[in-house]
């Protein structure tokens, strides 16, 4: 753990994570996240476009017994999710320098799954996630286009999903103007889960 962080719980700074040129999930949509999420111990976590791993990192610390892999294609990202893992201590995290779906074929399976990036391939990365997804299992998904909302609505209210849920966050942050004070508006992220079916 950083030294300039010795807090428990979820929703770290986003200035404790080395960041570079690849998008970061904010800490105000990682805490809703990881809500929606519902972790619990021993579980296989996937993070399918984990970029710098903010989330990734926070679901490993949030449950040590849970084993973390963090999918991400871009270089840059790659090296900023090994940096900041070495810098959080999260041995329960792997990371796998591969592009999604293909790079999901020899992963464990997983009970939770979250989809950030999707690099052009979100519906197909939604579906092999439903596949492999253990039954009553939860994926939640952030996107930040309409576009990619549609898609993951449409995906998510077929087979093998059920109990959708979701929320639109634009969270504004306190900043200085000047001798004054107001509130900066953050990029607005939808947030949207479901479950798998249940085995009958």
């Amino acid at each position: 753990m950083p030294n300039d962080w010795t807090y428990c719980g979820l929703g770290l700074p986003d200035t404790v994570f080395i960041r570079g040129r690849v998008p970061m999930t904010k800490r105000e949509v990682r805490v809703l996240t990881l809500a929606q999420l519902r972790l619990q111990p021993g579980q296989v976590v996937w993070d399918v476009g984990a970029g710098t791993g903010s989330l990734a990192i926070e679901a490993a610390l949030a449950v040590p017994s849970s084993q973390v892999y963090a999918i991400e294609r871009n270089a840059e990202g790659v090296e900023l999710l090994q940096q900041n893992s070495s810098r959080f201590g999260t041995d329960n995290l792997t990371v796998v320098a591969a592009e999604a779906p293909a790079a999901l074929v020899s992963l464990p399976q997983p009970q939770r799954v979250i989809v950030g990036g999707s690099g052009g391939q979100l519906t197909e990365i939604l579906t092999y996630c439903g596949e492999k997804l253990t039954p009553d299992g939860i994926l939640v998904v952030n996107v930040v286009t309409p576009q990619n909302m549609v898609r993951t609505l449409e995906r998510l209210s077929a087979e093998p999903f059920t109990n959708r849920d979701g929320l639109y966050v634009q969270a504004s942050r306190l900043q200085k103007l000047g001798r004054e004070d107001y509130f900066q508006a953050q990029n607005g992220v939808w947030i949207i889960s479901a479950q798998k079916e249940e085995t009958k």
